[in-house]
């Protein structure tokens, strides 16, 4: 009874690897489509191919090589993580970065050019209107708002 069943779960166990794979390989006719979902030429001989491999007692980390030296990397849905791609993926929190670290920037200089301003009454140097509005912004104390709690939303939305 055992020889009997022995075949059957080998034979499931490479079905399921076999499927496994076939649903991280991109076919390379569709492009959109996995393998395993494919109907193209291509992706039954590949999904052919990889049961092949299975039964030659690969591991799934060489049929993917295999698969990659193959057709190139963009045949697999999860590409390496390396320089190119990390670059790729990373640049969008680089440019947000820089973004806010420009932001800050400026709001800290908008901050420090009181300094210039206080040195350019004293030298006479009369100031332009909105100077003088900032002079006054920082000089005036804020009101008191009594027992209500101000927020960070509150604080930063008056800057």
């Amino acid at each position: 009874m055992e020889s009997e069943e022995d075949p059957v779960k080998k034979t499931q166990v490479v079905d399921a690897r076999a499927r496994n794979i076939s649903h991280n390989v991109r076919c390379t006719e569709c492009g959109s489509q996995s393998i395993e979902d494919s109907q193209a030429d291509i992706a039954i001989l590949l999904r052919k191919l990889i049961r092949d491999e299975i039964h030659a007692g690969k591991s799934d980390k060489e049929i993917y090589k295999k698969l990659e030296e193959d057709f190139g990397e963009t045949v697999l849905y999860a590409p390496k993580f390396d320089l190119q791609t990390a670059g790729l993926w990373l640049s969008p929190l680089v440019v947000a970065g820089a973004a806010a670290g420009i932001w800050a920037y400026k709001k800290h200089r908008q901050r420090t050019n009181v300094h210039v301003m206080a040195l350019n009454l004293i030298r006479g140097v009369p100031l332009t209107p909105n100077e003088k509005q900032t002079m006054l912004d920082l000089l005036t104390p804020p009101p008191s708002r009594g027992n209500i709690p101000s927020s960070w939303w509150r604080r930063w939305r008056e800057q």
